[in-house]
């Protein structure tokens, strides 16, 4: 099989919008990528959204669709195949040259403990809407056999990692809400999980204080100085001693934990709180990284950056100042992903979800 042409479609748990990506593949090593656009959530829409995450909490079939889940899987659906229409009117793609569309769907409930996961957004629909072949429910393979379904992403961080000539060991950060790693070590090995928290806390504290939706490039965090008692105390926590794989929830930290300190000083603490629980993940490491790569919204955080430089003692480079996109990082997985998919190649391991051995995953429909 050789390269397929493929856009990936990516909505996170921000509720915000819609990604879309191109990427050219052969679901291996071979990674070209390609324009992307975004596709915003009008606040109507977010607020349906919500609804579905809060319909959601009681389910234990994932095919049931209660409340206003129905209504939000088409709009999903419908919003992914308006946005997947003008990428390619605007970037003057003909659609009979894309073989192929990675729908990752909108993730409103995930308990992999319960083997149960959701991500709603029809995929048949929309392969009939769009006359394209979509892969979908990428998640629901490895979790039904006792994996996390998370992270998916490694092994595109693996195939990026080879296109762009880096040599093992390479770790590729994600800075999300929660932060995550992939350790690509010597012949391919992939080691993978979340490190802690990440932009999730900062995001709640300076909302809190300042009203502002984030620090922007952490002009607060560096003008406070942190917590070293309070940093110490946390970074005992047990999570940061367990062996991966392993995940995080948003919600086992929480921002108020720096209540007692001023607005700049919380700020300060909780950054120094992402940048060494990174650091911490280096026990994991299937060989110290020559390099890490930085991607997600805190690429962005130049304070944040500073200190996990400052921790590692490592070239740290951000996604975007080597040709990657800290943006769209995700869409183009699912891209590169729906290619695998199509050729039955694996897209969890062991050593990422904790699945019992490599798997691939994905649904895969016609129009």
């Amino acid at each position: 099989m050789g390269r397929k042409r493929a856009i990936g479609l990516m909505s996170g748990t921000s509720l915000d919008g819609v990604d879309v990506a191109l990427v050219d593949t052969d679901g291996d090593r071979v990674v070209e990528l390609g324009p992307t656009s975004y596709r915003a959530y009008s606040e109507e829409e977010r607020a349906l959204l919500r609804g579905a995450l809060h319909d959601a909490v009681s389910l234990s079939d994932r095919r049931d669709r209660p409340g206003r889940l129905a209504e939000a899987e088409r709009l999903v659906t419908e919003v992914h195949a308006a946005a997947v229409e003008g990428f390619l009117k605007d970037h003057r793609i003909p659609r009979d040259t894309v073989h192929v569309v990675g729908f990752h769907g909108q993730t409103v409930l995930h308990r992999p403990e319960a083997r149960l996961t959701v991500q709603i957004g029809d995929g048949a629909a929309l392969a009939q809407r769009l006359g394209l072949t979509v892969v979908f429910d990428f998640r629901a393979a490895d979790v039904a056999e006792g994996g996390q379904g998370a992270p998916l992403v490694p092994v595109f961080h693996r195939a990026l990692a080879y296109a762009s000539g880096l040599e093992p060991p390479v770790a590729v950060l994600n800075v999300g809400g929660v932060a995550n790693v992939t350790f690509v070590g010597a012949g391919g090995q992939l080691v993978a999980f979340d490190t802690g928290p990440g932009n999730a806390l900062i995001d709640d504290w300076i909302q809190e204080r300042t009203g502002r939706p984030f620090d922007e490039a952490g002009a607060v965090a560096a003008r406070g100085r942190p917590d070293e008692p309070l940093l110490a105390w946390l970074l005992v926590h047990p999570y940061f001693q367990s062996e991966p794989p392993k995940s995080l929830d948003r919600n086992w930290f929480s921002h108020r934990m720096v209540g007692h300190l001023s607005t700049e000083d919380g700020a300060a603490t909780l950054t120094a709180f992402t940048a060494r629980a990174v650091a911490r993940a280096i026990d994991f490491a299937p060989g110290r990284p020559r390099q890490w790569i930085i991607s997600g919204g805190g690429a962005r955080n130049t304070e944040l950056l500073r200190l996990i430089r400052e921790e590692l003692k490592a070239e740290v480079l951000t996604a975007d100042s080597i040709g990657w996109s800290a943006a769209f990082l995700e869409a183009q997985a699912f891209a590169y992903l729906a290619v695998r998919s199509l050729r039955g190649l694996p897209l969890t391991f062991p050593s990422t979800t904790g699945v019992p051995e490599a798997m691939t995953g994905g649904v895969v429909v016609r129009p």
